[in-house]
Protein backbone atom coordinates (compact mmCIF):
# COMPACT_ATOMS: atom_id res chain seq x y z
CA UNK A 1 0.00 0.00 0.00
CA UNK A 2 3.11 2.34 1.08
CA UNK A 3 4.59 1.36 -2.11
CA UNK A 4 1.68 2.55 -4.48
CA UNK A 5 1.17 5.53 -2.84
CA UNK A 6 4.72 6.47 -2.73
CA UNK A 7 4.49 5.55 -6.57
CA UNK A 8 1.47 7.54 -7.01
CA UNK A 9 3.12 10.82 -5.42
CA UNK A 10 6.07 10.15 -7.77
CA UNK A 11 3.74 9.80 -10.76
CA UNK A 12 2.03 13.25 -9.87
CA UNK A 13 5.18 14.69 -9.09
CA UNK A 14 6.34 13.94 -12.72
CA UNK A 15 3.52 14.92 -14.40
CA UNK A 16 3.47 18.04 -12.61
CA UNK A 17 7.08 19.07 -13.73
CA UNK A 18 6.35 17.78 -17.42
CA UNK A 19 3.23 20.13 -16.89
CA UNK A 20 5.51 22.97 -16.22
CA UNK A 21 7.64 22.86 -18.73
CA UNK A 22 5.82 21.46 -21.90
CA UNK A 23 2.41 23.08 -22.89
CA UNK A 24 0.70 22.27 -26.01
CA UNK A 25 -1.01 25.48 -27.41
CA UNK A 26 -4.05 24.67 -29.59
CA UNK A 27 -4.72 26.87 -31.88
CA UNK A 28 -8.50 27.09 -34.14
CA UNK A 29 -8.29 26.27 -37.96
CA UNK A 30 -9.83 29.83 -38.69
CA UNK A 31 -7.28 29.60 -42.17
CA UNK A 32 -4.20 27.48 -43.38
CA UNK A 33 -1.93 26.18 -40.90
CA UNK A 34 0.84 28.22 -43.13
CA UNK A 35 -1.06 30.96 -42.42
CA UNK A 36 -1.77 30.66 -38.82
CA UNK A 37 1.77 29.66 -37.69
CA UNK A 38 2.84 32.78 -39.20
CA UNK A 39 1.02 35.09 -37.46
CA UNK A 40 1.56 32.89 -34.03
CA UNK A 41 4.86 31.97 -33.50
CA UNK A 42 6.53 34.77 -32.39
CA UNK A 43 3.98 35.24 -30.07
CA UNK A 44 4.77 31.64 -28.96
CA UNK A 45 8.60 32.44 -28.98
CA UNK A 46 8.06 35.38 -26.72
CA UNK A 47 6.34 32.90 -24.75
CA UNK A 48 9.23 30.29 -24.47
CA UNK A 49 11.77 33.23 -23.56
CA UNK A 50 9.19 35.33 -21.31
CA UNK A 51 7.95 32.26 -19.51
CA UNK A 52 10.84 30.04 -19.12
CA UNK A 53 8.06 27.20 -20.24
CA UNK A 54 8.34 24.87 -23.33
CA UNK A 55 5.46 26.02 -25.35
CA UNK A 56 4.44 24.19 -29.09
CA UNK A 57 1.78 24.81 -31.16
CA UNK A 58 -0.89 22.72 -31.76
CA UNK A 59 -3.17 22.40 -35.03
CA UNK A 60 -6.04 20.08 -36.15
CA UNK A 61 -7.98 20.33 -39.57
CA UNK A 62 -10.83 20.99 -37.17
CA UNK A 63 -12.07 23.06 -34.03
CA UNK A 64 -13.00 19.79 -32.46
CA UNK A 65 -9.46 18.61 -32.72
CA UNK A 66 -8.44 21.23 -30.10
CA UNK A 67 -11.58 20.36 -27.69
CA UNK A 68 -10.60 16.72 -27.93
CA UNK A 69 -7.08 17.59 -27.52
CA UNK A 70 -7.58 19.54 -24.34
CA UNK A 71 -10.14 16.61 -23.07
CA UNK A 72 -7.10 14.00 -23.63
CA UNK A 73 -4.66 16.56 -21.78
CA UNK A 74 -2.49 16.74 -24.96
CA UNK A 75 -3.47 20.70 -25.23
CA UNK A 76 -3.07 22.55 -22.22
CA UNK A 77 -3.57 26.24 -23.66
CA UNK A 78 -5.81 27.36 -26.40
CA UNK A 79 -7.32 29.91 -28.47
CA UNK A 80 -11.40 29.39 -28.81
CA UNK A 81 -14.05 31.42 -30.30
CA UNK A 82 -16.82 31.36 -28.14
CA UNK A 83 -18.79 28.56 -28.99
CA UNK A 84 -15.71 25.88 -29.00
CA UNK A 85 -14.79 27.15 -25.40
CA UNK A 86 -18.14 26.70 -24.70
CA UNK A 87 -17.55 22.69 -25.28
CA UNK A 88 -13.98 22.82 -23.81
CA UNK A 89 -15.15 24.23 -20.63
CA UNK A 90 -18.02 21.33 -20.42
CA UNK A 91 -16.80 18.42 -21.98
CA UNK A 92 -12.60 19.23 -21.84
CA UNK A 93 -11.67 20.82 -17.92
CA UNK A 94 -11.28 24.41 -19.76
CA UNK A 95 -11.69 27.44 -18.06
CA UNK A 96 -11.28 30.99 -19.60
CA UNK A 97 -8.53 32.54 -18.46
CA UNK A 98 -8.26 35.79 -21.07
CA UNK A 99 -10.14 37.41 -23.82
CA UNK A 100 -8.98 39.03 -27.00
CA UNK A 101 -8.55 42.52 -27.73
CA UNK A 102 -9.14 45.07 -30.64
CA UNK A 103 -6.57 47.48 -31.54
CA UNK A 104 -9.51 50.15 -32.55
CA UNK A 105 -11.02 49.49 -29.35
CA UNK A 106 -14.05 48.05 -30.45
CA UNK A 107 -15.39 44.67 -28.10
CA UNK A 108 -15.93 42.18 -30.70
CA UNK A 109 -16.56 41.17 -34.22
CA UNK A 110 -19.29 40.15 -36.43
CA UNK A 111 -20.44 37.07 -38.70
CA UNK A 112 -21.56 37.46 -42.22
CA UNK A 113 -22.81 35.65 -45.11
CA UNK A 114 -21.16 36.42 -48.10
CA UNK A 115 -22.02 36.27 -52.53
CA UNK A 116 -19.35 36.61 -55.08
CA UNK A 117 -20.04 40.58 -56.04
CA UNK A 118 -21.73 39.51 -59.52
CA UNK A 119 -24.49 37.55 -57.41
CA UNK A 120 -28.00 38.30 -58.10
CA UNK A 121 -28.44 37.84 -54.65
CA UNK A 122 -28.97 41.36 -52.69
CA UNK A 123 -30.00 40.29 -49.16
CA UNK A 124 -31.09 37.84 -46.76
CA UNK A 125 -34.50 37.49 -47.65
CA UNK A 126 -33.42 36.26 -51.50
CA UNK A 127 -31.02 33.85 -49.89
CA UNK A 128 -33.94 32.33 -47.96
CA UNK A 129 -36.93 32.46 -50.92
CA UNK A 130 -33.85 31.16 -53.67
CA UNK A 131 -32.22 28.26 -51.22
CA UNK A 132 -33.26 25.21 -53.25
CA UNK A 133 -31.37 25.92 -55.93
CA UNK A 134 -28.46 27.42 -54.02
CA UNK A 135 -25.05 26.03 -52.78
CA UNK A 136 -24.30 26.75 -49.28
CA UNK A 137 -20.45 26.95 -47.51
CA UNK A 138 -21.22 26.57 -43.88
CA UNK A 139 -18.50 26.97 -40.76
CA UNK A 140 -17.09 24.36 -38.83
CA UNK A 141 -19.87 23.27 -36.45
CA UNK A 142 -17.78 24.62 -33.35
CA UNK A 143 -17.38 27.82 -34.39
CA UNK A 144 -19.40 30.82 -33.27
CA UNK A 145 -19.40 33.25 -35.99
CA UNK A 146 -19.37 30.35 -38.76
CA UNK A 147 -21.91 28.14 -37.36
CA UNK A 148 -24.04 29.41 -34.33
CA UNK A 149 -24.46 32.74 -34.89
CA UNK A 150 -26.00 32.39 -38.28
CA UNK A 151 -27.44 28.86 -37.22
CA UNK A 152 -29.66 31.13 -34.49
CA UNK A 153 -30.28 34.74 -36.02
CA UNK A 154 -30.18 33.23 -39.97
CA UNK A 155 -31.84 30.12 -39.55
CA UNK A 156 -33.45 29.19 -36.17
CA UNK A 157 -35.33 32.26 -36.28
CA UNK A 158 -36.53 32.09 -39.87
CA UNK A 159 -37.73 28.33 -38.68
CA UNK A 160 -35.38 26.88 -41.40
CA UNK A 161 -32.80 24.09 -41.65
CA UNK A 162 -29.65 24.80 -43.74
CA UNK A 163 -28.98 21.03 -44.32
CA UNK A 164 -32.78 20.66 -46.36
CA UNK A 165 -33.51 24.25 -47.22
CA UNK A 166 -30.24 24.37 -49.69
CA UNK A 167 -29.36 22.50 -52.80
CA UNK A 168 -25.83 21.72 -51.58
CA UNK A 169 -24.14 22.07 -48.18
CA UNK A 170 -20.90 22.06 -46.61
CA UNK A 171 -18.74 22.60 -43.88
CA UNK A 172 -15.11 24.42 -44.07
CA UNK A 173 -13.20 26.84 -42.36
CA UNK A 174 -13.73 31.22 -42.87
CA UNK A 175 -10.42 31.42 -45.43
CA UNK A 176 -11.92 28.22 -47.35
CA UNK A 177 -15.52 29.20 -47.59
CA UNK A 178 -14.38 32.99 -48.65
CA UNK A 179 -12.45 31.36 -51.32
CA UNK A 180 -15.18 29.10 -52.23
CA UNK A 181 -17.54 32.46 -52.95
CA UNK A 182 -14.62 34.28 -54.72
CA UNK A 183 -14.12 31.30 -57.26
CA UNK A 184 -17.89 30.91 -57.28
CA UNK A 185 -17.26 27.32 -56.12
CA UNK A 186 -20.36 28.13 -53.42
CA UNK A 187 -23.29 30.59 -54.20
CA UNK A 188 -22.95 31.97 -50.75
CA UNK A 189 -21.03 30.85 -47.01
CA UNK A 190 -20.37 32.06 -43.40
CA UNK A 191 -17.65 34.02 -42.44
CA UNK A 192 -16.90 36.84 -40.16
CA UNK A 193 -15.20 40.49 -40.05
CA UNK A 194 -12.04 39.32 -38.72
CA UNK A 195 -11.47 36.58 -41.68
CA UNK A 196 -12.36 39.23 -44.31
CA UNK A 197 -9.74 41.91 -43.12
CA UNK A 198 -7.22 38.99 -43.63
CA UNK A 199 -8.45 38.53 -46.79
CA UNK A 200 -8.54 42.08 -47.92
CA UNK A 201 -4.72 42.57 -47.00
CA UNK A 202 -3.25 38.71 -48.23
CA UNK A 203 -5.80 38.57 -51.23
CA UNK A 204 -7.16 41.95 -52.11
CA UNK A 205 -8.38 41.05 -55.74
CA UNK A 206 -9.70 37.66 -53.85
CA UNK A 207 -11.57 40.03 -51.51
CA UNK A 208 -13.10 42.30 -54.55
CA UNK A 209 -14.70 39.43 -55.28
CA UNK A 210 -16.94 39.15 -52.45
CA UNK A 211 -20.06 40.94 -51.37
CA UNK A 212 -21.65 40.78 -47.95
CA UNK A 213 -25.26 40.92 -47.59
CA UNK A 214 -25.45 40.11 -43.66
CA UNK A 215 -24.15 41.28 -40.94
CA UNK A 216 -24.85 39.90 -37.50
CA UNK A 217 -24.93 41.36 -33.55
CA UNK A 218 -21.68 41.86 -32.24
CA UNK A 219 -19.88 39.02 -31.14
CA UNK A 220 -17.97 38.69 -27.88
CA UNK A 221 -13.62 38.34 -28.78
CA UNK A 222 -12.79 35.22 -28.59
CA UNK A 223 -11.25 33.55 -24.86
CA UNK A 224 -7.88 32.48 -24.20
CA UNK A 225 -8.58 28.66 -22.27
CA UNK A 226 -6.47 26.77 -19.87
CA UNK A 227 -6.82 23.59 -18.70
CA UNK A 228 -8.05 22.90 -15.03
CA UNK A 229 -5.56 20.82 -13.84
CA UNK A 230 -2.43 22.60 -14.94
CA UNK A 231 -0.57 23.58 -12.00
CA UNK A 232 -0.99 26.58 -10.30
CA UNK A 233 2.19 28.54 -11.16
CA UNK A 234 2.36 27.11 -14.52
CA UNK A 235 -1.32 28.88 -14.88
CA UNK A 236 0.19 31.88 -13.22
CA UNK A 237 3.08 32.24 -15.43
CA UNK A 238 0.49 32.15 -18.65
CA UNK A 239 -2.00 34.56 -17.38
CA UNK A 240 1.14 36.66 -16.34
CA UNK A 241 2.19 36.39 -19.85
CA UNK A 242 -1.07 37.03 -21.79
CA UNK A 243 -1.99 39.83 -19.44
CA UNK A 244 1.19 42.06 -20.07
CA UNK A 245 2.05 41.16 -23.31
CA UNK A 246 2.34 43.91 -25.79
CA UNK A 247 1.30 46.56 -23.16
CA UNK A 248 4.50 48.93 -24.17
CA UNK A 249 6.92 46.83 -25.96
CA UNK A 250 6.89 47.82 -29.96
CA UNK A 251 7.80 44.34 -31.73
CA UNK A 252 5.05 43.11 -29.48
CA UNK A 253 2.37 45.30 -30.48
CA UNK A 254 3.35 44.43 -34.20
CA UNK A 255 2.85 40.74 -33.49
CA UNK A 256 -0.67 40.79 -31.91
CA UNK A 257 -1.71 43.35 -34.62
CA UNK A 258 -0.39 40.26 -37.38
CA UNK A 259 -2.43 37.63 -35.88
CA UNK A 260 -5.84 39.85 -35.65
CA UNK A 261 -5.83 43.50 -35.64
CA UNK A 262 -5.61 43.23 -31.77
CA UNK A 263 -3.94 45.20 -29.03
CA UNK A 264 -3.64 42.39 -26.97
CA UNK A 265 -5.71 40.44 -24.20
CA UNK A 266 -7.35 41.37 -21.21
CA UNK A 267 -8.75 38.97 -17.85
CA UNK A 268 -11.71 36.90 -18.75
CA UNK A 269 -13.73 34.35 -17.33
CA UNK A 270 -15.96 31.72 -18.08
CA UNK A 271 -18.75 34.29 -17.39
CA UNK A 272 -17.89 35.93 -20.75
CA UNK A 273 -19.80 32.61 -22.26
CA UNK A 274 -22.98 33.49 -21.08
CA UNK A 275 -24.35 34.88 -24.20
CA UNK A 276 -23.01 31.98 -26.48
CA UNK A 277 -25.06 29.71 -24.56
CA UNK A 278 -28.27 31.98 -24.41
CA UNK A 279 -27.98 31.69 -28.41
CA UNK A 280 -27.25 27.95 -28.25
CA UNK A 281 -30.18 27.59 -26.09
CA UNK A 282 -32.61 29.81 -27.96
CA UNK A 283 -31.46 28.00 -30.78
CA UNK A 284 -32.41 24.38 -29.49
CA UNK A 285 -35.61 25.66 -28.25
CA UNK A 286 -36.56 26.99 -31.96
CA UNK A 287 -35.72 23.79 -33.62
CA UNK A 288 -37.98 21.75 -30.72
CA UNK A 289 -40.83 24.52 -31.81
CA UNK A 290 -40.55 23.80 -35.10
CA UNK A 291 -40.24 20.11 -34.89
CA UNK A 292 -43.38 18.40 -36.05
CA UNK A 293 -42.48 14.78 -35.32
CA UNK A 294 -42.40 15.37 -31.27
CA UNK A 295 -45.82 14.84 -29.40
CA UNK A 296 -47.44 17.84 -27.43
CA UNK A 297 -46.41 16.30 -24.09
CA UNK A 298 -42.44 15.55 -25.19
CA UNK A 299 -42.43 18.97 -26.96
CA UNK A 300 -43.68 20.85 -23.66
CA UNK A 301 -40.95 18.70 -21.10
CA UNK A 302 -38.22 19.57 -24.04
CA UNK A 303 -39.32 23.23 -24.00
CA UNK A 304 -39.41 23.19 -19.94
CA UNK A 305 -35.87 21.75 -19.88
CA UNK A 306 -34.24 24.50 -21.99
CA UNK A 307 -36.51 27.45 -20.18
CA UNK A 308 -34.67 25.78 -16.73
CA UNK A 309 -31.15 26.14 -18.43
CA UNK A 310 -31.87 29.24 -19.82
CA UNK A 311 -33.07 30.68 -16.51
CA UNK A 312 -30.09 29.40 -14.67
CA UNK A 313 -27.94 31.53 -17.04
CA UNK A 314 -29.67 34.68 -15.40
Amino acid sequence: MIKKSLAAVALGLTLSASWAQDISFGIISTESTQNLKASWQPLIEDMNQQTGLKVTAFFAPDYAGIIEGMRFNKVQLAWLGNKAAMEAVDRANGEVFAQMVNADGTQGYYSHLIVHKDSPLKSLDDVLKNGKSLSFGNGDPNSTSGFLVPGFYVFAKNKIDPKTHFKIVRSANHETNALAVANKQVDIATNNSESLGKLQERQPERFNDIRVVWTSPLIPLDPMVLHKELPAATKEKIKNFFYNYAKTNAREKEIVMNISKLSGFKPSTNAQLVPIRELDLFGKRNKIEADTTLSAADKTTRLADIDKQLAALK
